[in-house]
């Protein structure tokens, strides 16, 4: 039986991109039913005493969560994951940080329609792009970021990585991440980063 997971995720963040690679490897060998979701970091800091730098990236950072959920409305779960690998290579492992040629090059990739584009600009879909938010937040409290995993109903902020395991490294992360956030008593083990997001 398929482990059910649910992959909460920020389109800018590249931290939430690494794990999802990692996510995408375990999946070829494990079998899992990924439900891919949109969180906001502009959502999870509106309220928020964060740096001037920080803030000045929520602006493009909407448009890109504001996008992948007018695309979950208007056509369904399953153009998630393809809008958000679309979106991710680009801005991610391409470096790109216009989202005037990320989104129109990612919805033709992705095999949507270019009019799409106009929703990163709407709040028309506000509404549902928070509760897909706050139901992953809910799950884990708001002194983390994203990603937000949840395996089996049991949820977790991370892993953050870098770069993202493969093969049987890859595995064995996952096993131990698991087996770890599925006790009930435990919270928190962390490290301070020693590198930056490796997208090779």
């Amino acid at each position: 039986m398929a482990d059910s997971v649910e992959f909460w995720f920020d389109p800018s963040c590249p931290w939430a991109w690494m794990t999802s690679r990692w996510v995408d490897e375990v999946a070829e060998h494990r079998d899992l039913d990924v439900t891919w979701n949109v969180m906001s970091l502009a959502v999870l800091n509106e309220d928020k005493d964060v740096s001037d730098d920080y803030r000045a990236f929520f602006p493009r950072a909407l448009k890109y969560t504001r996008l992948v959920t007018a695309a979950k409305e208007r056509h369904g779960q399953e153009v998630v994951k393809r809008l958000y690998d679309a979106l991710g290579t680009r801005i991610h492992p391409g470096g790109s940080t216009d989202p005037d040629e990320v989104i129109p090059a990612a919805l033709a990739e992705a095999g949507l329609p270019a009019d799409l584009a106009a929703y990163a600009d709407s709040d028309e879909y506000d509404e549902q792009m928070r509760a897909s938010h706050f139901e992953g937040i809910d799950r884990v409290g708001q002194d983390v970021g994203t990603p937000v995993i949840a395996v089996n109903d049991v949820a977790f902020f991370g892993p953050v990585i870098s770069p993202a395991p493969k093969g049987e490294q890859a595995l064995t992360l996952w096993d131990g991440v698991v087996a770890a956030a599925a006790y009930d008593g435990f919270f928190e083990l962390k490290r301070s980063r020693t590198r930056g997001p490796s997208f090779a």
